[in-house]
């Protein structure tokens, strides 16, 4: 194959790389094979030639639809080269995903060189000094860069968990323990004399993990940052994700994709009342009468993400949040709001779901998240019960 295509398939390999996916030489050298074997006529033909030969996972398929659309956009460089290959006209491309885009962009775009100090300039300014991981810390995931994103994640990846296994009705091979009959009976039998017992124990395993996320419009600046923490949980224990801004919608099965861009694309797409109002109640109930027998067994943590300011506040809020602590084994209720040092309990929302939650903690920045996951280890702290709150405010 002769001409400029060739070079512009493995530029395009090396921002896919730099976009996270796993692409080699090898895959370059096939990549232009293909091309060539395939005879481009089209936009399509190219892009799922490309496709075909440089994704290998299904997740990936997202960042590399964006890639495309960004890279060969450039000055209608597909249609003249594609030109040059076939007398076929070719044809427009298709609207991409959102997902992944930020990535791909700065994958595409190499940044500017940084300038260089000039060698007498010695003084170093502390005031303007400031730690990137501390600015990671706080800052929120909807703002942050590819690279930045990346290192979240890896924050994320080994933060630890709480250490809550609890003891489950069913049992484990243990080496002490009490004795377990059938398996004695087996190998005694194989022994061929002799008694040889076998014991066993109570299972013990991480109790699950219950989300409930407030997407209403009060909430669209943190609600991706939450996400962003549970696809991140999910990858590890099990998490029940469920959203709500004027219903429920059960989104643990689009937060199950690997790639987090994908997962929250997914879920966005399938909770159609994303920004809109707030009905605490009705979306607790629908909870509660659908879904808590399916999901809160085995001793589950319930993770309510809401500032709690209720449209219309009723006795039915009071009665879910009560049914609600009841059917859990810890109530953690997540609160943006608590970022602000001058937070007051004013709003009659937060003052009836108080009296019914465990903790009542902040949930904006990794941070945030270190913290919470100390909490859910330690335990509740009584100098830290939920109903203080209302005592400050008289």
């Amino acid at each position: 194959m002769t001409g400029r295509l060739p070079d512009n398939i493995a530029y395009f390999a090396r921002a896919l790389r730099k976009a996270g996916l796993p692409v080699g030489p090898g895959d370059v050298i096939d990549a232009v094979e293909a091309v060539q074997a395939a005879g481009i006529g089209s936009r399509q033909d190219l892009y799922w030639t490309l496709h075909a030969v440089l994704v290998r996972k299904h997740e990936h398929s997202v960042l590399f639809a964006e890639a495309f659309r960004l890279f060969w956009r450039r000055r209608d460089l597909i249609e003249k080269l594609i030109a040059q290959m076939s007398p076929l006209a070719p044809e427009r491309g298709r609207e991409p995903p959102k997902a992944g885009a930020l990535r791909v962009r700065e994958a595409l775009s190499p940044a500017a060189p940084k300038p260089r100090p000039e060698q007498d300039e010695t003084v170093v300014r502390a005031t303007l000094t400031v730690s990137e991981r501390e600015v990671l810390k706080a800052k929120d995931f909807a703002q942050m860069s590819a690279d930045e994103v990346a290192e979240a994640r890896r924050r994320i990846a080994v933060l630890a968990l709480p250490d809550d296994a609890t003891r489950t009705r069913r049992f484990a091979p243990q080496a002490h323990g009490r004795i377990d009959p059938r398996r004695s009976f087996q190998r005694t039998i194989r022994a061929s004399g002799g008694i040889d017992l076998a014991f066993r124990a109570p299972r013990v395993r991480p109790p699950p993990l219950v989300a409930l996320a407030d997407i209403s419009g009060s909430m669209a600046e943190y609600s991706r940052l939450f996400l962003h923490f549970l696809h991140a949980l999910s990858e590890r224990r099990r998490v029940h994700s469920f959203v709500f801004a004027t219903r429920l919608t059960n989104i643990t099965r689009e937060l199950a994709r690997r790639d987090p861009d994908e997962a929250l694309a997914r879920a966005s797409a399938r909770a159609r009342d994303w920004e809109g109002g707030t009905r605490i109640a009705e979306a607790l109930h629908a909870f509660n009468r659908h879904w808590s027998r399916r999901v809160l067994g085995g001793g589950a943590v319930v993770l309510l993400f809401t500032d709690g300011l209720e449209r219309e506040v009723t006795p039915d809020l009071t009665f879910e949040m009560d049914r609600l602590k009841r059917s859990c084994r810890r109530l953690v209720w997540l609160n943006p709001l608590l970022r602000f040092d001058r937070f007051e309990v004013r709003a009659a929302g937060i003052r009836a779901m108080l009296p019914h939650v465990h903790d009542f903690r902040p949930i904006h920045s990794l941070a945030a998240m270190e913290d919470l996951c100390q909490a859910l280890r330690a335990g509740p702290i009584r100098a830290e019960d939920p109903r203080a709150w209302l005592h400050r405010a008289g």
